[in-house]
């Protein structure tokens, strides 16, 4: 009997050592699985930051050529006249653009002039505007920019014999890539030798202006109402989700609002970073309330209930207490709603944003563009260049989104409170 009862518990054992085993085995599984998902999401976040960051580097390039063009004496202009309005066109007057084309011809042949940029005498021009001492001097050696088949050529496009020039003129040295900082400081143009990106960043930036400062506080005042006074009923049901069906609605749907409501109420606005702002903030706002309650409900009551103890009246509670431990979560959901909304390329294209603009916007109503509109409209260009500045303006609006949310992180850490 002994034996028979010992044999069964031996068989419990052995039961319970393998039921054991497989737990142990399914943690082991389970924590592999877990971590080979973050290796895999990390293992592709490294390869679209290095395949952006590769492709990018030749977007902040283009062709340049090297010649000398002679200044004294060729160029007649009273320095002074710089400093007046239009120096550029004191410049063109001057017999700048002559010089340029007749330094080209000298230095890489008949038909040289030809090599060179449209816009190349404005960056020489630019440069004498900048020093003007320059005019004092014989004769200036410069980089200047070339014409867009040559620069083909250089890649390997465009015509045999201008693919055999450029190959010439790179052994002598005088065809480089050069980086182009003008880049980072010119806006759109229909040369991708002459286009600039920042028209379109200083769109985006006004234009998340405009959205935080309309979203953000409105989101927070409907999160602390609904939360803290709303009364429970069916109409605040009602409200709740409608907010959280608003949070899932296609962007291009607040796109058609805003293309119907705001240009129908601002015809003369279109493009305009204002109009652009509004839009976003109908999609953004809805992110910020449905996290901001969240955050709200995550606040103890026994903090509130000190609070009134203490004999501080309800909105003291709310606006002393409540919503600055709540603010961390609250800037959590701003991040969330903001990133998407910088991103965003069919509501903005819906108001207009697509318009062809050649000049930073000099106001909230101006005409602009923004990045993603902006890289939308370069990747559907048929030229390589453009396809290499598109790469450029994509790594321009990564590092902008970085930027944007390493500070809100840091304002979210900076109120962030523990008990």
């Amino acid at each position: 009997m002994s034996d028979s009862f010992e044999q069964i518990q031996a068989a419990r054992r052995a039961r319970m050592q393998a039921g054991l085993a497989r737990r142990y085995a399914a943690d082991r599984r389970f924590r592999l699985l877990g971590l080979s998902a973050i290796v895999f999401s990390a293992l592709v976040l490294a390869f679209l930051l290095v395949s952006m960051t590769s492709n990018g580097i030749a977007g902040f390039q283009r062709a340049e050529l090297r010649l000398t063009v002679p200044l004294k004496g060729t160029v007649l202009i009273d320095p002074s006249r710089l400093a007046q309005a239009d120096p550029l066109g004191g410049l063109e007057s001057a017999g700048l653009p002559m010089a340029v084309d007749g330094a080209a011809d000298q230095a890489f042949g008949a038909g040289g002039a030809g090599l060179l940029g449209n816009s190349a005498w404005r960056d020489l021009g630019q440069a004498i505007i900048d020093k003007p001492a320059m005019l004092d001097q014989p004769e200036a050696t410069v980089s200047l920019p070339a014409s867009d088949d040559l620069a083909s050529a250089m890649r390997g496009g465009g015509e045999p014999a201008l693919q055999a020039t450029a190959k010439r003129l790179m052994n002598e040295g005088k065809l480089v890539r050069a980086f182009d900082w003008g880049f980072l400081v010119r806006s759109d143009a229909t040369s991708p030798q002459a286009v600039g990106i920042w028209g379109a960043l200083k769109g985006s930036m006004m234009t998340m202006l405009v959205t935080l400062l309309l979203a953000f506080p409105v989101g927070v005042l409907s999160a602390l109402y609904l939360e803290e006074y709303a009364p429970r009923n069916r109409w605040t049901d009602l409200i709740e989700i409608s907010i959280n069906n608003l949070a899932a609605v296609p962007s291009i749907i607040f796109g058609l609002l805003g293309l119907a409501v705001f240009l129908g109420l601002f015809p003369n606005w279109r493009s305009a970073p204002l109009i652009g702002g509004m839009t976003l903030a109908l999609m953004t706002m809805p992110v910020i309330v449905i996290s901001g309650r969240n955050a709200i409900k995550a606040v103890p009551p026994s903090i509130r209930d000190a609070a009134l103890a203490m004999g501080a009246s309800p909105i003291q509670v709310v606006f002393h207490h409540v919503l600055p431990l709540a603010l961390p979560g609250i800037l959590t959901g701003t991040i969330i709603g903001m990133a998407r909304a910088l991103g965003e390329t069919a509501p903005l294209l819906m108001i207009g944003m697509r318009a062809f603009v050649a000049s930073a916007p000099s106001s909230f109503v101006a005409p602009s563009s923004v990045l993603p509109v902006q890289i939308f409209l370069w990747s559907d260009e048929i030229d390589r260049g453009f396809i290499e500045r598109t790469s450029a303006a994509i790594v321009v609006l990564l590092v902008f989104l970085l930027l944007m949310n390493g500070l809100a992180i840091y304002l979210r850490n900076r109120f962030e409170k523990r008990w």
